[in-house]
């Protein structure tokens, strides 16, 4: 009987302590400087490398995540978004949307090894499918996804998607998940045919942006600019099963499977972090204060700090201040 108490004693304790893990809140920590006064986009972690890389203008900072200081600059292009990270060929895929290129570099050296030009305009979004061994980039003017192998750094497909696409995912055996921003809507992309396979409607999100995929519950968590909504829906058939207020201007969505919990970054000063209770209740938890405009992220999984980037602006105005471009990081308490 007492061990059978102290068993049960345990459990609870365990319980108590998983739920406060997923109930912590966040709290600003730092601010880390970065040179440069040009536009910003995607934020991503390199976490075998342990290092995070900042789209800035016309260039990618790179931050150590161990000392969080700047310790090398990607330049050379000509307007970057976002970036795929590869580490079994040791290669970051940059969209360089000014240049209608991919930037191919070596995630060592940060030197840039091979840029592929492509036949499209306005690449954005960029993701890596481990399923295919494909990064896929996401070109919005031109209504498409560009397909490209990691081993030959070569265009293999273009792959037609009728609308803008916004942020992609992958769920690793063989499907991809994409927002299309002006039809409210969601594609699946079948990397296995290279052909799409099913378009969902996401009434009642409008302006779907960011995306993050929970690979067990089979949910994706879709960030909606119109109505300024996180909408979770069932990625085996697209049906939305509820959507959570969040901020305005969102842009990034980030699921931290260990936690339960969803980060969701919005243009107008906040971050909305949301509790997952189960796979269909939802609850909104913590809205962070940030600054006006960091509206992109990345959550590091080993250390749970959330990065955002953004400068200063002009009151009233979009104009950057000099000199003020940085990463602001929050942690949990």
């Amino acid at each position: 009987m007492i061990k059978k108490n102290l068993l049960s004693l345990a459990l609870v304790v365990l319980s108590l302590a998983s739920q406060t893990v997923r109930g912590q809140q966040y709290a600003f920590d730092k601010k880390i400087p970065l040179p440069g006064d040009g536009g910003y986009d995607y934020i991503a972690i390199d976490d075998a490398n342990r290092h995070l890389f900042v789209s800035h203008g016309t260039t990618f900072n790179v931050v150590d995540l161990a000392t969080e200081k700047p310790i090398a600059v990607i330049d050379g292009l000509k307007g970057v978004h976002g970036i795929a990270i590869v580490n079994e060929v040791n290669k970051g895929f940059i969209s360089d949307g000014k240049a209608g290129a991919v930037a191919v570099v070596d995630l060592t050296t940060f030197k840039v090894i091979k840029t592929i030009q492509l036949p499209v305009k306005d690449e954005d979004a960029i993701i890596y499918d481990p399923y295919s061994k494909k990064v896929f980039v996401f070109n919005g003017e031109s209504k498409n996804t560009c397909v490209i192998d990691i081993h030959s750094l070569e265009l293999v497909k273009t792959i037609d998607l009728g609308g803008g696409p916004e942020f992609a995912v992958s769920n690793g055996k063989g499907l991809i998940y994409n927002n299309i921003e002006d039809l409210n809507s969601l594609k699946v992309i079948d990397t296995k045919t290279m052909a799409v396979k099913a378009t969902y409607p996401l009434s009642p999100c409008g302006q779907p942006t960011g995306i993050a995929f929970d690979a067990a519950n089979q949910r994706l968590f879709t960030g909606c600019r119109t109505n300024k909504g996180l909408s979770v829906v069932d990625a085996t058939n697209g049906k939305v099963i509820t959507t959570l207020p969040i901020g305005a201007g969102v842009d990034a969505v980030v699921y931290d499977a260990d936690d339960k919990l969803i980060f969701v970054s919005n243009g107008d000063a906040t971050a909305t972090v949301i509790r997952q209770e189960s796979a269909d209740k939802y609850a909104v938890i913590q809205t962070i204060t940030t600054v006006p405009r960091a509206k992109t992220m990345a959550l590091d999984k080993k250390t749970k700090k959330v990065y955002f980037s953004a400068p200063e602006f002009q009151p009233g105005t979009r104009n950057i201040v000099p000199g003020t471009f940085a990463v602001l990081v929050y942690k949990p308490q």
